[in-house]
């Protein structure tokens, strides 16, 4: 096992609050939580991010939640990769199926 070292920073209440519902959520303890959301911030390729990215957030229903998690165990997909594959496959369904229609007006 790798060996371990602590991190500890001040963070605004507000976000300490969103963090910690969101840990207890997921049943993390308080270090796989962070572990997990530094994980998830450097699979960007292990780069700082550079303001070329932008946040997609939204929220599920408690059950759909649950079945999403269960399929990332099974698969080993992250949330972010998870997601954004089915953006990008309903997009390219969308786009092959749909002519161009950009700059025409509808006749009424």
């Amino acid at each position: 096992m790798e060996n371990r070292k602590n991190l500890c920073a001040m963070i605004p209440e507000s976000l300490h609050t969103q963090a910690r519902t969101e840990q207890e959520k997921l049943e993390l303890t308080l270090s796989q939580y962070v572990e997990m959301v530094l994980k998830e911030h450097f699979e960007m390729g292990g780069k700082a991010m550079d303001g070329k990215t932008r946040t997609l957030a939204f929220q599920v229903s408690e059950e759909l939640f649950g079945r999403i998690k269960g399929h990332l165990k099974k698969t080993g997909l992250s949330q972010k990769d998870f997601v954004i594959s089915l953006i990008e496959q309903a997009l390219a369904e969308a786009e092959n199926a749909e002519p161009d229609t950009a700059g025409q007006k509808e006749e009424s």
